[in-house]
């Protein structure tokens, strides 16, 4: 632990490497207690403010220990960051010989198989997936990694790529002709292999939930865990510790079993008319459930004859393609996957047929032309925990948000970490009483009434007003941010940027390149988003973030609570808000010498007992109710 207080010191090595390097009290007391819990093999909990300079207070301890560590990231992004940025950066200021590796799921890698099999079936596509595809040839001829982020020239959401990639269920793993070759096999032998492994929650749950079968471990057996961003993962465990099938599987499975019928069983007519059977069956199904962009309980609709008509169909023409398949496995290692494929997806739609268990919510949602069916876990505490007890090791959970009102038991109890599992709050170094003020506007309708949302943007034309723009407004709807968007383009003489119009990338660049612009998001912009200097100097909210009770899962967790004894409100719903507020929040003050006004629209901060919860998890900064304090604030008379 001296090592890691002298090389994050004012004269340790990094200060002579790493540009702009700040030597920082909390980020070395983090890093100290990381650098314990991984020597001890102990957990913690470590909840480290904006700026403390989290990467390297983990990152340092983790290469110095000499044990092997998986470090997971929130987002795949983040995961590049740490691999292509700051890791090669520590090693070099360090001169250590640690070997490290990336991994991400399988979907970001290039299959070759399954791109000579898309060129094959693109035959009289659209000219755009021919184009695309002859960049996706020319390009698995100079990669190294086959990672799909690579090539720019064919966007990561193409339709195209779901055909160039693999999944578990339609890898062919030692018998595909190109396993020789297989970049995610290259990938996972090097992962095998690291000292430390940067992968993210999604591909580590996956792992710790289905093990991908076929190929023995993905990722090896570490000393210590280091999860970042790690108040994602209650939401991210409840997705793999559940169950799904989608309208996609079905599409792959018949897409795939043609193929493989037109190579190995075309003297078997029963097929293709099975194949015909199932399309049909999936795609009448995806009109029966209505209109795109549903989210809701399966019980709003299971009770309709026809959708109950629909499934049993959908049920019945799986089965019956399963029942051919079996007979035609053992031509082919491609359709006996198929085979398997088809097995597993009965039993998946008897399950969720019959319903399941009161720990499980049953679900669906739309999309424009697709649908999933879901099963999803309640409370995902016991079975992350009986996972962590498999996989003994140090487990070290970061965020800068996992309090609520100073305390850890929400996130503890969420992930089923004994009340005992040590804890460290470091506060953020940048000086928010001096270079912030939190606005909530006196006056202001309830949230649940119609004159809200038209005060909101009164007052917030003011703000924006007052900073010269230089504003994210951030929003708990869509509705609402529709709204907002008609009204600021007419009556603000700044830029506007509105979520949807394009990627978010591009959104930040052109918000950063504008200087006085004015973005408008929901939820992808609460978090994860990283704008410094004064092209934006203040963050407007209009809502606390209570997640919708119209939201099935959240409505069954309220039910699971109050069958077991618990209150929804305080136990669920008001600390998963204050978290998620703490985000939004997070977006203003990014580096020193950031300013700004932090905006909060709604008068249930302020009027209701439990808005101090709200007040109490905050960093400390000013106050006001008047709208000519915040004026004065950006030095306008």
């Amino acid at each position: 632990m001296t090592d890691v207080d002298h090389h994050l010191g004012p004269d340790g090595v990094l200060a002579d490497i790493v540009p702009g390097f700040q030597s920082r009290d909390e980020q070395r007391t983090l890093a100290r207690g990381v650098a314990q819990a991984i020597e001890a093999g102990e957990n913690l909990v470590a909840e480290a403010g904006t700026g403390t300079g989290k990467t390297f207070a983990y990152l340092l301890p983790a290469l110095l220990s000499g044990k092997r560590v998986i470090v997971s990231t929130g987002t795949k992004t983040l995961q590049d960051q740490l691999y292509r940025k700051d890791l090669p950066m520590l090693r070099e200021a360090l001169d250590l010989p640690v070997r490290t590796a990336l991994l991400k799921g399988r979907s970001n890698y290039l299959c070759l198989y399954r791109m000579e099999q898309a060129e094959v079936d693109a035959r009289g596509e659209h000219p755009e997936t021919h184009e695309q595809l002859r960049s996706i040839r020319a390009w698995s001829a100079v990669t190294a990694s086959g990672d799909i982020a690579e090539l720019d020239q064919v966007p990561a959401d193409a339709p195209v790529w779901a055909r160039a990639t693999s999944t578990a269920d339609n890898c062919l793993g030692q018998e595909c002709p190109a396993f020789d070759d297989c970049f995610l096999m290259t990938a996972r032998r090097r992962a095998q292999e690291a000292d430390l492994l940067v992968v993210n929650h999604h591909l580590l749950l996956a792992d710790m939930a289905l093990k991908e079968g076929g190929f023995g471990e993905v990722l090896p057996t570490p000393d210590a865990y280091v999860l970042d961003e790690a108040h994602q993962l209650p939401e991210v465990a409840a997705q793999f510790f559940g169950l799904a099938v989608s309208s996609r599987q079905f599409q792959e499975l018949v897409r795939d079993s043609q193929a493989e019928y037109l190579r190995e069983a075309g003297d078997q007519p029963a097929l293709p008319d099975a194949l015909d059977a199932l399309r049909k069956a999936a795609m009448d199904f995806r009109l029966l459930l209505g209109e795109a962009g549903q989210r809701a309980a399966w019980a709003v609709v299971s009770g309709k004859e026809a959708i109950q008509a629909g499934l049993d169909e959908l049920r019945r023409a799986t089965a019956d393609l399963t029942a051919i398949l079996e007979t035609l496995a053992e031509r082919g290692r491609g359709l006996e996957n198929c085979h398997r494929r088809a097995v597993d997806m009965v039993a998946l739609l008897d399950r969720f047929a019959d319903g399941d268990s009161d720990a499980f919510v049953q679900w669906y949602e739309t999309y424009a032309q697709s649908f999933i069916l879901r099963l999803t876990p309640l409370d995902v505490g016991q079975q992350f925990q009986s996972r962590m007890q498999r996989h003994r090791a140090a487990w070290v959970f970061t965020s800068a948000t996992l309090s609520v009102n100073g305390g850890f038991g929400h996130f503890r109890g969420r992930l089923g970490l004994p009340e005992e599992t040590p804890a460290l709050a470091v506060d953020s170094p940048f000086d928010y009483r001096n270079n912030a003020l939190l606005y909530a506007p006196a006056g202001m309708p309830e949230p649940n009434t119609p004159a809200f949302g038209a005060a909101f943007l009164e007052r917030a034309e003011e703000v924006i007003r007052a900073s010269g723009g230089r504003a994210f407004v951030l929003f708990t709807s869509h509705r609402a941010l529709r709204e907002a968007a008609d009204r600021f383009r007419d009556h603000l003489p700044y830029p506007v940027f509105v979520q949807g119009d394009a990627s978010q990338n591009r959104l930040l660049e052109q918000f950063r390149a504008a200087g006085d612009g004015v973005l408008l998001g929901t939820s992808s912009f609460w978090e994860g988003v990283d704008v410094k200097g004064e092209a934006l100097s203040a963050v407007l909210i209009d809502r606390l973030p209570f997640a919708a009770p119209s939201d099935p899962v959240t409505q069954a967790r309220i039910d699971y609570l109050k069958r077991n004894g618990g209150n929804p409100f305080r136990d669920y719903q008001l600390p998963q808000a204050v978290i998620a507020l703490r985000q939004g929040v997070g977006r203003l003050i990014r580096d020193h010498e950031d300013f700004g006004v932090l905006m909060i629209g709604d008068p249930r901060l302020t009027a209701k007992p439990y808005g101090r919860q709200f007040l109490n998890s905050l960093p400390p900064m000013g106050r006001t109710r008047d709208i000519n304090t915040v004026r004065m604030f950006f030095g306008n008379d």
